[in-house]
């Protein structure tokens, strides 16, 4: 019988699917966008620049950016979404108490193009799913704590 998630987590649940799945779609916004630097990179031999001598946006020849070099930014934010889709990742896996092959599936998602896009959906239609069918714990909990105060 696989593990149900603790009674006393049911309403972190909710924000922590929320994190996940903005994560989600920003993460796999950068990797896609990532993924056209680097062939416009590797396949073409030119740069995004910004803000440049040729104007607001420009492709110019590797190693000669003179003003912003947006590849290099992009590359950066990528990873740093990627810490972030990481750590939403590990939050509601912990929560939901799955096994550790869906975390590693789930993180993959950061790292291969458009399946953040994919996972995210049957990620979220479960955890929706079980947030509906335990609404009344959640609603039992929450009059029990606000008749404690």
């Amino acid at each position: 019988m696989p593990r149900q998630p603790k009674l006393a987590d049911l309403p972190r649940i909710p924000g922590a699917l929320r994190l996940y799945q903005v994560s989600s779609t920003i993460t796999g916004v950068f990797l896609l966008l990532l993924c056209i630097e680097m062939v416009i990179k590797y396949s073409f031999g030119h740069e995004i620049e910004m803000g440049g001598p040729q104007g607001f946006l420009a492709l110019v020849p590797t190693d000669t950016v003179t003003a912003i070099n947006l590849s290099t930014g992009i590359l950066i934010a990528h990873g740093w979404f990627y810490v972030l889709y990481l750590f939403a990742d590990f939050r509601l896996w912990s929560l939901m108490r799955w096994p550790f092959w869906r975390f590693v599936l789930i993180a993959l998602g950061g790292v291969v193009p458009t399946l953040s896009f994919i996972v995210e959906v049957p990620v979220a239609r479960t955890v929706k799913r079980f947030i509906a069918e335990n609404a009344d714990t959640t609603a039992a909990q929450a009059e029990k704590a606000e008749a404690h105060s």
